[in-house]
């Protein structure tokens, strides 16, 4: 996911940026918790397809890729 194309980042950065004309007290507050909630629910959004991940497949027991031949 990228999250710079999101609208909260793009508004965050730009009022960030702006140095003419300075943001006021609670507008950038608000962005900021904008900003939050918008990383939080892709947080969510990325940790739910890691855990819809199926399970490594497992070891195969025995002697093969137990070994490292050094000489080869």
């Amino acid at each position: 996911m990228n999250i710079a194309s999101t609208s909260a980042v793009q508004a965050a950065t730009a009022s960030a940026a702006s140095s003419s004309a300075p943001a006021d007290g609670v507008q950038a507050s608000v962005q900021l918790r904008v900003l939050k909630k918008a990383l939080d629910a892709q947080e969510a959004a990325a940790a739910a397809l890691i855990e819809s991940l199926p399970p490594p497949p497992p070891v195969p027991q025995g002697m093969l890729g137990t070994r490292l031949d050094v000489y080869a």
